[in-house]
């Protein structure tokens, strides 16, 4: 995928038409891969602009600390810097607020585009537990079935929390592990009868059995939305 860096907005040459052309063609190959159903890693890409963006817009003083600079005169013997900023004028300014709005204006749309998908996605995946569950499901398993292919994915997972000082995060970490071909003899229920005498250090381990209707791309949607949606199946339940 083609790459916006954190500051690309202000970096190099300020010019409003310039700046427009690398969008429009960072957001064309955004929506080629939205028109396939490929959510990852260009949504979440996305979305990281479109607040960054949204951040310098509301802080301009951030804004003109973030302006490029450029070597004045090296101390070679000291190894010491200094730096003159480029941008001072009120022009020039005036030239990167227009860029920021063309910008979110743009990226907004794209952005509805992918959370549509995101949320269709969701909404055709099942997630049902296999067997009994232990108190702390955090650590385990889950086999992930794309649409009607017979192949099965298995990951282990683990849900981190972290937390800054005014909410609690989840996140979740995951290891491939292996396929399987499902059938009448191969199911889920064997699945974490295999999984377990595999690993006798988790002797009860958790299991889920994560399966959506339609066949999406693997790597690049069913499986990043699978993870998301088990963090909040297994954090709503537990």
């Amino acid at each position: 995928m083609k790459e916006l860096s954190k500051n690309w907005f202000i970096e190099g040459t300020i010019d409003f038409e310039y700046k427009k052309y690398i969008l429009l063609d960072y957001l064309q190959e955004i929506n080629r891969s939205f028109n396939k159903s490929e959510l990852y890693p260009n949504l979440a890409d996305l979305i990281f602009h479109f607040n960054n963006l949204l951040f310098f817009k509301k802080n301009k003083s951030v804004l003109q600390q973030a302006f490029p600079q450029r070597l004045t005169k090296a101390d070679i013997a000291a190894v010491k810097l200094t730096y003159q900023k480029i941008i001072e004028d009120d022009s020039s300014m005036k030239d990167i607020e227009e860029i920021i709005l063309f910008a979110i204006e743009n990226m907004d749309p794209a952005i509805k585009i992918g959370k549509e998908i995101y949320d269709f996605v969701e909404s055709r995946l099942n997630i049902d537990p296999i067997g009994i569950v232990p108190l702390m499901p955090y650590h385990g398993y889950f086999s992930l079935r794309n649409g009607i292919e017979k192949t099965n994915w298995v990951y282990e997972y683990q849900i981190t929390i972290f937390e800054n000082k005014d909410d609690k995060y989840r996140g979740i970490n995951i290891s491939f592990v292996d396929t399987y071909e499902q059938s009448i003899t191969n199911t889920p229920e064997t699945l974490k009868l295999s999984l377990i005498r595999r690993n006798k250090f988790m002797p009860n381990p958790a299991v889920y059995y994560v399966q959506s209707d339609i066949s999406f791309p693997l790597e690049e949607t069913l499986l990043p939305v699978a993870k998301r949606s088990l963090v909040k199946y297994i954090s709503t339940a537990a």
